[in-house]
């Protein structure tokens, strides 16, 4: 015979469905924002490598250095042609603001999120179109991680700005903390090379932003 649970407290469990809200905060820099991206270039070369395996290893030579090719590689560009900055760089910078805002960095990584305008033509990376005014190419010394003086030319934006498509679930921040957030993420951690907060280094102050009036 079945079993009769009819005198059996029920429990009701109600969630509720996501509420999220999108603005377009257009953003400028308050400092030179410098690229590096990884080049489809140097993708190919260490996939042919790795392809070899031992038999790269000998004989080979090394090339001549390309300086102005190095600074068009390292420069992100869409499939319709323009410029761009890599939208999780935006993100990413928020959630690391979190941290100094009391947030909990776990929960923003489920809630905020930047709406790209196109992809990297190399890569496919979800981009946001960039308009400034871009440096002449210059040839700057770096150390790498081994502690070696090398020379890098990377492409560098003396004045900058764009527009970040925002999306947010509203039952975890509101959209004065959105605003907030981006602001602080502007000052205190910055995208792209030598920003305040390098994973690498204490950085040069570049890539910071504010947002516009």
């Amino acid at each position: 015979m079945p079993l009769d649970n009819s005198n059996e407290p029920v429990t009701k469990i109600l969630i509720t469905p996501p509420k999220f809200e999108r603005a377009v905060i257009k953003v400028i820099g308050t400092s030179c924002y410098v690229q590096n991206k990884f080049s489809a270039k140097a993708r190919h070369k260490i996939e042919a490598t790795q392809r070899e395996g031992s038999r790269s290893r000998k004989g080979s030579q090394k090339e001549a250095r390309d300086f102005e090719e190095d600074w068009k590689n390292a420069m992100h560009v869409s499939v319709d042609g323009w410029a761009g900055i890599p939208a999780p760089a935006f993100r990413n910078a928020m959630i690391d603001a979190c941290r100094m805002a009391g947030f909990q960095m776990t929960r923003a990584k489920m809630s905020i999120f930047v709406e790209a305008d196109g992809v990297d033509v190399d890569s496919n990376e979800p981009l946001l179109k960039l308009e400034g005014k871009l440096a002449e190419p210059a040839i700057l010394p770096v150390r790498n991680e081994s502690g070696v003086i090398d020379l890098r030319c990377r492409p560098t934006w003396i004045e900058w700005s764009t527009n970040v498509r925002l999306r947010w679930d509203a039952d975890q921040f509101s959209v004065n903390d959105v605003m907030n957030l981006l602001s602080r993420a502007g000052v205190q951690v910055g995208i792209g090379e030598g920003r305040p907060f390098s994973k690498n280094s204490n950085g040069m102050g570049w890539g910071t932003w504010e947002i516009a009036q």
